[in-house]
């Protein structure tokens, strides 16, 4: 593999992707830094208890970044957090903390970099709403910056607006994105020299939002964390009824309500859909459910896995994702995948799955109703699943990541 001609810096809130950036770029030895709000090392790890908001802060960890050079902010994360949360139920929703978290962890990490030499042609990769201050003190010094953006922004609160209307009363919670959300990230995307999208459903969106398309480059995410082993369910035969997985949060934009239409249509057929995540729509929309479809509620991690083994065949009817980590998971555990074109591009038409317009209910029974009428279909994608995960590990992230320098190189020379 060619070497970097020039260190990487990272700079991350969250355990986002699993640290797959910094992970790739450790592992090849081109990692510089990490910057991230909270790392939970061994000691820290101890002291935390396993469960509710001080648990989850103990996943803040990778054992392939072990011996990384980490730079975290701890206790002023805590603090952080915790003015996000109490800031969440007012006006505006959660979006003013999440400029207030990204503007505090960026002024951050910049005061650390004000005090240290970067060698020369240094690249910083961020994610959006984490990155301004530190692009705006980076550039005049000469570091080319790069911006992760994670979703398509305005386009997708438009979708979802959008979908508000159509379904009445469905949403817990209106959408409120104040302006000053979008125009931070607005901002960081004109200080970036590169920014990097999961999918072309949001390279698309992005252009037209205004980022020039020769400043776009499309990066998949990568998926590795609990690849099963030996999964010989496959080798079963199973009796009906087809079970149909949708594990994600239960919200609009995911298309839950077409699925429930969907599962409406084929209420007379052996299928049964099992609806797997936190719940974000109405009890009322969920009265509306047919008998076929189940609400199981929030899984934690453990529980994931079984939902896997149990099912037949995974949906994902989204309307807007940066990407869907979980069409990945899902394959990795030899599931067919029935998607969108609105996230990343993972299924192969025919191949591996379908793909299938969002918000056309229609079409996607039709898709589920392919793996009762052909028999062979499901075991012949399941194995064609299983292949087409292993295209996402984090070393084809690397590669991805040296193309993107190569880029970068041609941009200044």
């Amino acid at each position: 593999m060619a070497t970097p001609a020039h260190p990487w810096f990272c700079a991350q809130i969250g355990a986002r992707e699993h640290y797959a950036i910094p992970r790739a770029l450790h592992q090849t030895g081109w990692l510089a830094a990490l910057y991230t709000d909270f790392w939970a090392g061994p000691l820290t790890r101890s002291l935390l208890p396993g469960h509710g908001a001080l648990g989850v802060l103990a996943s803040r960890f990778h054992p392939d970044l072990a011996c990384a050079p980490v730079r975290a902010f701890n206790l002023r994360a805590l603090a952080w957090e915790a003015r996000l949360r109490l800031g969440s139920n007012e006006e505006g929703g959660p979006y003013p903390g999440y400029c207030d978290v990204g503007r505090r962890f960026a002024s951050a990490v910049r005061d650390q970099l004000s005090r240290r030499n970067l060698p020369p042609g240094a690249i910083f990769f961020a994610y959006d709403t984490g990155a301004l201050e530190i692009f705006a003190s980076l550039r005049p010094r000469g570091v080319r910056c790069v911006l992760n953006q994670m979703d398509p922004n305005r386009v997708e609160v438009e979708l979802v607006r959008e979908e508000e209307k159509r379904w009445p009363g469905w949403a817990l919670r209106a959408i409120d994105v104040p302006e000053t959300y979008f125009r931070r990230r607005e901002q960081e995307w004109s200080l970036a020299d590169r920014v990097v999208v999961n999918s072309e459903f949001s390279r698309q969106a992005l252009i037209r939002q205004g980022v020039p398309a020769d400043k776009l480059t499309v990066i998949a995410l990568c998926y590795e964390e609990g690849f099963p082993q030996d999964d010989d369910r496959r080798e079963v035969s199973r009796r009906p009824p087809l079970r149909v997985l949708f594990l994600g949060r239960v919200i609009l934009r995911k298309g839950i309500q077409y699925l429930m239409e969907a599962a409406k249509i084929l209420k007379d057929d052996p299928v049964h859909f099992d609806v797997v995540g936190p719940i974000g729509i109405s009890d009322d929309a969920i009265n509306l459910a047919p008998s076929n479809m189940t609400f199981h509620g929030r899984a934690n991690r453990d529980q994931v896995g079984a939902w896997y083994r149990k099912a037949d065949i995974f949906v994902l009817p989204t309307l807007s994702d940066g990407f869907a980590l979980t069409q990945i998971e899902a394959m990795a555990h030899g599931l067919p995948v029935i998607a969108t074109p609105n996230c990343g591009e993972v299924v192969t038409h025919g191949v591996d799955g379908f793909i299938v317009p969002p918000r056309d209910a229609i079409s996607l029974a039709e898709a589920v109703q392919r793996y009762l009428v052909e028999s062979e279909l499901l075991d012949v994608q399941r194995v064609a699943a299983l292949k087409k995960s292993e295209q996402f590990k984090l070393g084809h992230l690397v590669e991805r990541i040296l193309s993107l320098e190569a880029e970068l190189r041609r941009q200044t020379t």
